[in-house]
C-alpha cells in the first residue's frame, strides 16, 4: 500500500532508484514550525500550494521560557505569519496533533510529511505519514513535491478477536513483544530503505479508525519509518461522523502485492500486558501489587474515545486513594466534549481526577513527570529512552483504571464484569480554534523567519568526539566525554562535533532535536532510512561501524574525517594513531545534501 501511494504521485511510478521525487498532499509541522517556514521561505515560498498544510501550537501552559521562544522566534515555536502562507494553525487547547489532525485533516491514500514522528497515528486511517527534516518540510511546502527513499513492507497479519479488558493498547505492546523491531532492523540494513508496517487480515477490519491508529503509533519504536492501515467501510463511517465524507479514498493492497515479511499476530491470545521502565514489555501480573503514585490517562497516543469512556465507567463511584494522582489529559477538544455530553467527565472529577490541558510537555515529560521514588501510569507512547528521560510503566486505559480503584498494579480482569461501551455518532467537529488567514488580517508585521545558514563540507575536517546525545538546554557538551556529564564546558566556537550512538532510541532522540547545533556527523551500529535521509538534508553525515570499530571511539577526544572529494561507500577516518573505516548511509541526493548543509540547493528533478 505505501507504494501504492508513492507510485501516484512520482515522477517514475515505478518507483526506481535510490530516491524518488514525488508530490506531497499534506504537510504536518509539529516540532519545529518556524523552522519550517524559515526554510520554505528561502526556498521561495508564496503561497503553500499543497492540498494541507497545518501547524500545531501545542503550549498550552505557558510560562517565561515559552513566552521568550515565541518572542526569539525559536524554532519549536509558531509563527503567527503561518496562516499568511496558506498554512493554518491549530491554537492551543485544541488537542494534541496525531488525534487532531486525524479527527480533522487526515484523509485516506494521501501522503502527508511531518517533523513528527508521533503522527505514525494518522495511518489509522489509510494515510502515508513520513517524517523528514524542516529542509525537507520548507522545499514540500515550497514546490509541493520531496526527493525520498522507496519504502519496503512488513505485514502484520491480524486474527481473531480480543477478549474483555484486552485494548487496543495491549496489542500494540504484543507488537514491541514480539520482535519486530529486529525484522526491519534486518530488512533495513538488506535494502536500505525504510520498512512501512501494514496491517492486514481479517481482524484488521473489524477495528475502529482509533484502535488502528493506536497500532500505527508503535511503529517509531519498532524502527519503521510508518505504519498503514486499509481504508475501508469502517474509514468512511468515521469520516461521515466527522464531517468530511468527500475525503474518503478506498485504500487496498493489489493481489499478490509482494511484501519482505508476514507476522501473524492472534488478538485472542493477547493478555493485559504493560510496559515497564526499562522498556520491556511484560504481562500485568510480573508487576501486580506495586504501589502506583500518578496515573495519567490520555495523551496523544495509545488511548481512543472508547477507552476513555469505558475508563470513566469503570472508575464510577470510585475514590482516588490519598497517596495517587490522577491526571486525564483528553486527546482532542472533541473527546473532551464528548465526555463532558455523556457525563464520563463528571465521573472522572467526582473520582478525584485533575484535568489537564493537552500541552506537549506533557508528553516529553517536561511537565507533570513522574514523581521521584513512585511509579507513574500511561497510556501514551514513550519518547526515546535515554539519560534524563521521564521513565514510567505504559498501559492500557482499563489497566490504568484498575490501578486508579486499588492504588496498585494489577490484571483489570479482576473487574467483576466488563463494562459496555456505546461511542456517539454525532460529534462536535466545530474548528473554532482552527486560525486561518482572512485576506491577510492574521500577518504580524513582524520579521520573517530565516533559516539557519548551511554548513558545507569543503575540506578535511577533525570533529570533537561525543558520546550520547547532550541536553537540548544548557552549554554544548565537552569533546570526549559521555553527554550527560560533558555539560560544564562548551565547545570552542566553530568546532564541529560527531555524536557516537550505541541505541536506536539515541538515534530517535538525536533526529528528533531541532537544535543539533554543531553537529557534522553520527556513528551508530544502527541508523533507519529515513533518519539517514532527515539528517543528510541538515549537512549530518551518517555513518555506522562494526562494535569493534564502534568501541576505538569511545573515550576518544577527536575525529578526523578527509575531503567530501575522498567519500564513497566507505570513509576513512582517523581516531588517535588508528585508521577507522566506515560506512556512508548516504545515497543518491543525500550524499549532495550532506555536502552542500541543505536539501534547498537540489528542488527539481534532475533531468
Amino acid at each position: 500500500m505505501p507504494q501504492k501511494i508513492l507510485a501516484g504521485r512520482a515522477a517514475d511510478p515505478q518507483l526506481r532508484g535510490d530516491l524518488v521525487h514525488v508530490k506531497v498532499d499534506q504537510v504536518i509541522l509539529s516540532r519545529a514550525p518556524s523552522r519550517a517556514l524559515a526554510e520554505a521561505l528561502a526556498a521561495g515560498m508564496k503561497k503553500s500550494p499543497l492540498e494541507v498544510a497545518v501547524a500545531y501550537d501545542g503550549t498550552c501552559v505557558t510560562d517565561a521560557a515559552s513566552l521568550a521562544e515565541v518572542d526569539l522566534g525559536a524554532p519549536r515555536s509558531v509563527s503567527p505569519d503561518l496562516p499568511t502562507h496558506a498554512v493554518p494553525i491549530a491554537r492551543p487547547g485544541i488537542g494534541f496533533p496525531g488525534p487532531v489532525h486525524l479527527e480533522r485533516f487526515a484523509a485516506p491514500a494521501r501522503l502527508a510529511l511531518t517533523d513528527d514522528p508521533r503522527m505514525a497515528t494518522v495511518g489509522g486511517i489509510g494515510m502515508l505519514s513520513l517524517t523528514v527534516s524542516a529542509s525537507q518540510l520548507g522545499i514540500a511546502l515550497a514546490t509541493g513535491s520531496v526527493w525520498l527513499r522507496p519504502p519496503r513492507s512488513v505485514q502484520i497479519h491480524l486474527s481473531g478477536r480480543v477478549r474483555p479488558f484486552v485494548c487496543a493498547r495491549d496489542v500494540a505492546l504484543e507488537l514491541l513483544r514480539r520482535g519486530i523491531d529486529d525484522v526491519v532492523r534486518r530488512i533495513e540494513l538488506e535494502y536500505h530503505s525504510p520498512v512501512v508496517l501494514e496491517f492486514a487480515g481479517p481482524s484488521a477490519r473489524l477495528l475502529s479508525v482509533g484502535e488502528r491508529a493506536v497500532l500505527c503509533g508503535i511503529a517509531p519504536q519498532l524502527g519503521a519509518a510508518a505504519a498503514l492501515f486499509i481504508s475501508d467501510e469502517k474509514t468512511e463511517v468515521f469520516l461521515r461522523d466527522q464531517r468530511r465524507s468527500k475525503a474518503h479514498r478506498a485504500l487496498v493492497p493489489d493481489p499478490g502485492a509482494p511484501c519482505e515479511e508476514v507476522v501473524s499476530i492472534d488478538l485472542a491470545a493477547v493478555d493485559p500486558l504493560l510496559m515497564d521502565e526499562a522498556g520491556v514489555v511484560r504481562p500485568v501480573r510480573d508487576l501486580a501489587g506495586r504501589p502506583v503514585a500518578q496515573v495519567v490517562l490520555g495523551g496523544d497516543s495509545g488511548v481512543t474515545l472508547r477507552d476513555m469512556l469505558a475508563a470513566a465507567q469503570l472508575l464510577k463511584s470510585k475514590r482516588v486513594p490519598s497517596r495517587l494522582d490522577l491526571l486525564v489529559a483528553p486527546p482532542s477538544r472533541q473527546v473532551l466534549e464528548v465526555l463532558a455530553q455523556s457525563g464520563a467527565l463528571v465521573d472522572l472529577v467526582a473520582t478525584g481526577a485533575r484535568i489537564v490541558e493537552p500541552d506537549r510537555r506533557l508528553v516529553t515529560g517536561e511537565i507533570y513527570p513522574p514523581p521521584p521514588g513512585g511509579l507513574s501510569l500511561r497510556t501514551a507512547d514513550p519518547g526515546p529512552r535515554g539519560p534524563g528521560a521521564p521513565s514510567f510503566v505504559v498501559g492500557s486505559a482499563e489497566t490504568l483504571a484498575y490501578a486508579v480503584a486499588t492504588g496498585v498494579v494489577g490484571d483489570p480482569r479482576s473487574f467483576k464484569r466488563p463494562v459496555r461501551v456505546t461511542v456517539p455518532r454525532a460529534l462536535p467537529t466545530d474548528d473554532v480554534l482552527i486560525l486561518r488567514d482572512k485576506k491577510g488580517d492574521q500577518a504580524s508585521g513582524g520579521h520573517a523567519p530565516t533559516a539557519p545558514t548551511a554548513a558545507s563540507w569543503k575540506g578535511p575536517l577533525t570533529l570533537d568526539v561525543v558520546e550520547g546525545v547532550p541536553r537540548p538546554a544548557g552549554p554544548a557538551p565537552v569533546v570526549g566525554r559521555s553527554a550527560e556529564a560533558a555539560k560544564a564546558t562548551p565547545v570552542s566556537e566553530g568546532a564541529g562535533v560527531v555524536l557516537v550512538l550505541t541505541s536506536l532510541d539515541e538515534v530517535r532522540a538525536a533526529v528528533e532535536r531541532a537544535d543539533l547545533v554543531g553537529v557534522r556527523a553520527i556513528v551508530a551500529p544502527f541508523v533507519p532510512s529515513t533518519a539517514v535521509s532527515a539528517l543528510a538534508s541538515e549537512g549530518i553525515a551518517t555513518f555506522t561501524a562494526p562494535a569493534a570499530e564502534l568501541d576505538a571511539l569511545k573515550g576518544q577526544r577527536s575525529l578526523a574525517l578527509p575531503a567530501p572529494t575522498q567519500w564513497g561507500d566507505t570513509v576513512p577516518a582517523t581516531v588517535g594513531k588508528r585508521s577507522v573505516l566506515m560506512a556512508w548511509l548516504a545515497t543518491g541526493l543525500e550524499r549532495a545534501w550532506t555536502h552542500a548543509g541543505t536539501a534547498r540547493t537540489t528542488t527539481k528533478p534532475s533531468r
